[in-house]
Protein backbone atom coordinates (compact mmCIF):
# COMPACT_ATOMS: atom_id res chain seq x y z
CA UNK A 1 0.00 0.00 0.00
CA UNK A 2 1.16 3.47 -0.70
CA UNK A 3 -0.88 6.40 -1.09
CA UNK A 4 -4.12 6.67 1.38
CA UNK A 5 -7.06 8.28 0.52
CA UNK A 6 -8.43 10.08 3.80
CA UNK A 7 -12.70 10.88 3.64
CA UNK A 8 -13.21 13.95 5.56
CA UNK A 9 -17.06 14.02 6.11
CA UNK A 10 -18.50 18.11 6.86
CA UNK A 11 -21.47 20.25 6.87
CA UNK A 12 -21.66 23.90 8.30
CA UNK A 13 -18.71 23.40 11.28
CA UNK A 14 -15.61 25.14 9.82
CA UNK A 15 -13.75 25.92 12.49
CA UNK A 16 -14.30 22.28 13.74
CA UNK A 17 -13.16 21.31 10.11
CA UNK A 18 -9.73 23.70 10.59
CA UNK A 19 -8.84 22.25 13.41
CA UNK A 20 -9.14 18.58 11.60
CA UNK A 21 -7.18 19.39 8.87
CA UNK A 22 -4.71 20.72 10.92
CA UNK A 23 -3.97 17.73 12.41
CA UNK A 24 -4.12 15.94 9.01
CA UNK A 25 -1.26 18.37 8.30
CA UNK A 26 0.83 17.56 10.64
CA UNK A 27 0.83 13.96 10.51
CA UNK A 28 4.41 12.58 10.35
CA UNK A 29 3.21 10.08 7.78
CA UNK A 30 2.34 12.80 4.34
CA UNK A 31 2.09 10.03 1.97
CA UNK A 32 -1.78 10.87 1.58
CA UNK A 33 -4.72 12.47 0.23
CA UNK A 34 -7.72 14.30 1.57
CA UNK A 35 -11.29 14.33 0.19
CA UNK A 36 -13.61 16.79 1.46
CA UNK A 37 -16.67 15.13 1.54
CA UNK A 38 -18.94 18.50 2.06
CA UNK A 39 -22.69 17.28 2.83
CA UNK A 40 -24.23 20.48 1.99
CA UNK A 41 -22.50 23.40 3.77
CA UNK A 42 -23.85 26.78 3.32
CA UNK A 43 -22.24 29.14 1.00
CA UNK A 44 -20.14 30.99 3.58
CA UNK A 45 -19.57 27.79 5.18
CA UNK A 46 -18.26 26.39 1.83
CA UNK A 47 -16.31 29.68 1.07
CA UNK A 48 -14.34 29.06 4.61
CA UNK A 49 -13.40 25.77 4.13
CA UNK A 50 -12.29 26.05 0.52
CA UNK A 51 -9.55 28.88 2.28
CA UNK A 52 -8.49 26.54 4.65
CA UNK A 53 -7.36 23.54 1.81
CA UNK A 54 -5.59 25.91 0.22
CA UNK A 55 -3.20 25.63 2.89
CA UNK A 56 -2.81 21.92 2.11
CA UNK A 57 0.72 20.05 2.03
CA UNK A 58 -1.04 17.01 0.49
CA UNK A 59 -3.38 16.61 -2.25
CA UNK A 60 -7.13 17.67 -1.40
CA UNK A 61 -9.84 17.36 -3.24
CA UNK A 62 -13.53 18.34 -2.88
CA UNK A 63 -17.01 16.66 -3.24
CA UNK A 64 -19.43 18.66 -2.42
CA UNK A 65 -23.81 18.37 -2.95
CA UNK A 66 -26.60 20.51 -2.12
CA UNK A 67 -28.10 20.24 1.47
CA UNK A 68 -31.05 17.75 1.38
CA UNK A 69 -31.11 16.83 4.63
CA UNK A 70 -28.61 14.14 6.03
CA UNK A 71 -27.33 12.22 3.60
CA UNK A 72 -23.09 11.61 4.58
CA UNK A 73 -23.64 8.26 2.96
CA UNK A 74 -23.83 9.59 -0.76
CA UNK A 75 -21.35 12.45 0.00
CA UNK A 76 -19.00 9.80 1.10
CA UNK A 77 -19.98 7.39 -1.92
CA UNK A 78 -18.77 10.78 -4.49
CA UNK A 79 -15.65 11.64 -2.17
CA UNK A 80 -14.65 7.62 -2.73
CA UNK A 81 -15.14 7.95 -6.60
CA UNK A 82 -12.82 11.23 -6.39
CA UNK A 83 -9.90 8.98 -4.64
CA UNK A 84 -7.21 7.79 -5.92
CA UNK A 85 -5.64 6.30 -3.46
CA UNK A 86 -5.89 2.03 -2.61
CA UNK A 87 -6.91 2.12 0.96
CA UNK A 88 -9.63 4.99 2.54
CA UNK A 89 -9.60 5.97 5.89
CA UNK A 90 -12.78 7.83 6.83
CA UNK A 91 -12.96 10.32 9.61
CA UNK A 92 -15.68 13.42 10.75
CA UNK A 93 -14.61 16.51 10.09
CA UNK A 94 -15.03 17.33 13.90
CA UNK A 95 -12.70 14.81 14.63
CA UNK A 96 -8.57 15.59 15.63
CA UNK A 97 -6.36 13.32 14.97
CA UNK A 98 -3.12 13.00 16.45
CA UNK A 99 0.05 13.04 14.69
CA UNK A 100 0.77 9.43 14.22
CA UNK A 101 -2.46 8.54 13.11
CA UNK A 102 -2.01 7.28 9.41
CA UNK A 103 1.08 5.71 10.16
CA UNK A 104 -0.42 3.38 13.12
CA UNK A 105 -3.40 2.95 10.06
CA UNK A 106 -0.49 1.83 7.88
CA UNK A 107 0.85 -0.45 9.80
CA UNK A 108 -2.61 -2.04 10.90
CA UNK A 109 -4.08 -2.03 7.97
CA UNK A 110 -4.34 -6.04 6.79
CA UNK A 111 -5.85 -7.42 3.47
CA UNK A 112 -9.44 -9.06 4.03
CA UNK A 113 -9.83 -7.05 6.96
CA UNK A 114 -11.28 -3.44 8.21
CA UNK A 115 -10.27 -1.52 11.10
CA UNK A 116 -12.26 0.63 13.40
CA UNK A 117 -10.63 2.75 15.54
CA UNK A 118 -11.70 4.20 18.59
CA UNK A 119 -12.74 7.71 20.08
CA UNK A 120 -12.15 10.14 22.95
CA UNK A 121 -15.07 12.44 23.72
CA UNK A 122 -14.52 16.03 24.70
CA UNK A 123 -17.36 17.72 26.94
CA UNK A 124 -19.94 20.66 25.50
CA UNK A 125 -17.68 23.07 27.72
CA UNK A 126 -14.20 22.18 26.48
CA UNK A 127 -15.77 21.40 22.72
CA UNK A 128 -16.14 25.53 22.67
CA UNK A 129 -12.73 26.08 24.13
CA UNK A 130 -11.09 24.86 21.96
CA UNK A 131 -12.80 26.04 18.78
CA UNK A 132 -12.80 29.27 20.40
CA UNK A 133 -9.22 29.18 20.77
CA UNK A 134 -8.22 26.42 18.06
CA UNK A 135 -6.42 24.61 20.67
CA UNK A 136 -4.02 22.29 18.77
CA UNK A 137 -4.90 19.01 20.47
CA UNK A 138 -2.93 17.17 18.20
CA UNK A 139 0.37 18.56 19.50
CA UNK A 140 -0.12 17.94 23.51
CA UNK A 141 1.33 15.57 25.45
CA UNK A 142 -0.58 12.74 26.91
CA UNK A 143 -0.49 14.29 30.84
CA UNK A 144 -2.18 17.04 29.03
CA UNK A 145 -4.92 14.66 28.55
CA UNK A 146 -4.67 12.98 32.02
CA UNK A 147 -5.35 16.42 33.74
CA UNK A 148 -8.31 16.78 30.97
CA UNK A 149 -9.83 13.54 32.27
CA UNK A 150 -9.09 14.78 36.20
CA UNK A 151 -11.34 17.90 35.27
CA UNK A 152 -13.70 15.82 33.37
CA UNK A 153 -13.11 17.28 30.42
CA UNK A 154 -12.70 14.38 27.97
CA UNK A 155 -14.17 10.80 28.55
CA UNK A 156 -11.33 8.36 28.68
CA UNK A 157 -7.50 8.41 28.55
CA UNK A 158 -7.69 4.58 28.20
CA UNK A 159 -8.35 5.57 24.68
CA UNK A 160 -4.55 7.08 24.41
CA UNK A 161 -3.47 3.47 25.41
CA UNK A 162 -0.81 2.41 22.45
CA UNK A 163 -0.74 -1.63 23.27
CA UNK A 164 0.42 -4.62 20.52
CA UNK A 165 -2.35 -6.86 21.64
CA UNK A 166 -1.33 -8.93 18.55
CA UNK A 167 -4.10 -11.96 18.08
CA UNK A 168 -6.35 -9.98 20.23
CA UNK A 169 -7.03 -7.70 17.59
CA UNK A 170 -9.15 -10.52 15.57
CA UNK A 171 -11.04 -12.25 18.53
CA UNK A 172 -14.45 -10.45 16.95
CA UNK A 173 -14.20 -10.90 13.20
CA UNK A 174 -17.73 -10.50 12.90
CA UNK A 175 -18.51 -7.91 15.42
CA UNK A 176 -20.21 -4.70 13.76
CA UNK A 177 -21.21 -2.75 16.66
CA UNK A 178 -18.80 0.83 17.71
CA UNK A 179 -17.23 0.41 14.08
CA UNK A 180 -18.39 4.09 12.84
CA UNK A 181 -17.17 6.16 10.10
CA UNK A 182 -15.54 8.87 12.24
CA UNK A 183 -12.53 6.33 12.64
CA UNK A 184 -12.91 3.36 9.88
CA UNK A 185 -10.02 2.15 7.96
CA UNK A 186 -10.58 -0.58 4.56
CA UNK A 187 -9.35 -1.19 1.33
CA UNK A 188 -11.12 0.39 -1.61
CA UNK A 189 -11.61 -2.52 -3.21
CA UNK A 190 -13.02 -3.88 -0.71
CA UNK A 191 -15.69 -0.77 -0.48
CA UNK A 192 -16.25 -1.38 -3.87
CA UNK A 193 -17.17 -5.18 -3.96
CA UNK A 194 -19.90 -4.54 -1.68
CA UNK A 195 -20.94 -1.06 -3.47
CA UNK A 196 -20.34 1.51 -0.52
CA UNK A 197 -22.10 3.45 1.64
CA UNK A 198 -26.23 2.46 0.56
CA UNK A 199 -27.94 5.78 0.20
CA UNK A 200 -30.96 4.26 0.69
CA UNK A 201 -29.89 5.28 4.24
CA UNK A 202 -31.38 8.76 4.34
CA UNK A 203 -31.32 10.82 7.69
CA UNK A 204 -29.13 9.93 10.64
CA UNK A 205 -28.11 6.29 11.94
CA UNK A 206 -26.69 3.15 10.87
CA UNK A 207 -25.17 3.67 7.40
CA UNK A 208 -22.03 3.13 8.64
CA UNK A 209 -23.19 0.13 10.63
CA UNK A 210 -24.92 -1.50 7.42
CA UNK A 211 -21.37 -0.86 5.18
CA UNK A 212 -19.73 -2.84 8.04
CA UNK A 213 -22.35 -5.42 8.13
CA UNK A 214 -22.38 -6.34 4.46
CA UNK A 215 -18.23 -6.18 4.24
CA UNK A 216 -18.84 -8.77 6.91
CA UNK A 217 -21.39 -10.76 5.05
CA UNK A 218 -18.50 -10.43 2.09
CA UNK A 219 -16.12 -12.04 3.92
CA UNK A 220 -14.46 -8.94 5.32
CA UNK A 221 -13.09 -9.35 9.05
CA UNK A 222 -12.75 -7.32 11.68
CA UNK A 223 -9.37 -6.24 12.83
CA UNK A 224 -9.81 -3.93 16.20
CA UNK A 225 -7.85 -1.07 15.99
CA UNK A 226 -8.52 0.21 20.08
CA UNK A 227 -5.75 1.46 21.51
CA UNK A 228 -3.71 1.98 18.76
CA UNK A 229 -5.62 4.82 16.53
CA UNK A 230 -7.86 7.21 18.78
CA UNK A 231 -9.14 10.34 17.49
CA UNK A 232 -10.37 13.53 19.76
CA UNK A 233 -14.38 13.88 18.71
CA UNK A 234 -15.76 17.59 19.09
CA UNK A 235 -19.36 17.55 21.20
CA UNK A 236 -22.02 18.55 18.98
CA UNK A 237 -25.49 18.24 19.33
CA UNK A 238 -27.49 14.98 17.72
CA UNK A 239 -28.66 15.46 14.21
CA UNK A 240 -32.02 14.93 13.22
CA UNK A 241 -32.83 11.36 14.26
CA UNK A 242 -36.84 11.29 12.84
CA UNK A 243 -35.51 8.48 10.14
CA UNK A 244 -33.51 6.44 13.01
CA UNK A 245 -36.55 3.90 13.76
CA UNK A 246 -36.88 3.11 10.11
CA UNK A 247 -33.05 3.11 9.18
CA UNK A 248 -32.64 0.70 12.69
CA UNK A 249 -35.45 -1.73 11.14
CA UNK A 250 -34.16 -1.70 7.60
CA UNK A 251 -30.36 -2.55 9.08
CA UNK A 252 -32.18 -5.43 11.22
CA UNK A 253 -33.28 -7.06 8.42
CA UNK A 254 -30.04 -6.93 6.81
CA UNK A 255 -28.56 -8.98 9.56
CA UNK A 256 -30.59 -11.60 8.78
CA UNK A 257 -29.42 -12.03 5.01
CA UNK A 258 -26.12 -13.52 5.30
CA UNK A 259 -26.04 -12.92 1.27
CA UNK A 260 -26.69 -9.66 1.38
CA UNK A 261 -23.57 -8.02 0.43
CA UNK A 262 -24.02 -5.27 -2.19
CA UNK A 263 -25.92 -2.02 -1.38
CA UNK A 264 -29.28 -1.22 -3.83
CA UNK A 265 -27.96 2.32 -4.13
CA UNK A 266 -24.33 3.11 -3.80
CA UNK A 267 -20.58 4.23 -4.91
CA UNK A 268 -21.16 2.18 -8.69
CA UNK A 269 -23.37 5.08 -9.86
CA UNK A 270 -20.49 7.44 -9.29
CA UNK A 271 -17.41 5.04 -11.16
Amino acid sequence: MKLISVIVTTYNWPLALKLCLDSLFAQHDQDFEIIIADDGSSAESLKQTQAFCEQSLVSISYSYHEDQGFRAGTIRNKAVALSKGDYLLFIDGDCILMPDFIVRHRQLAELQCFVPGNRVLLNSEFTQDVIAQQIPLYAKPIDYFLLLRLQRKINRISGFLHLSLGFLRHLQPKKWQRAMTCNLGVWKEDFIRVNGFDELFEGWGFEDSDLVIRLIHAGIKRKEGRFAVPVLHLWHAHNDKSKQAQNYQRLLDRLQQQDFIIAEKGVSQYL
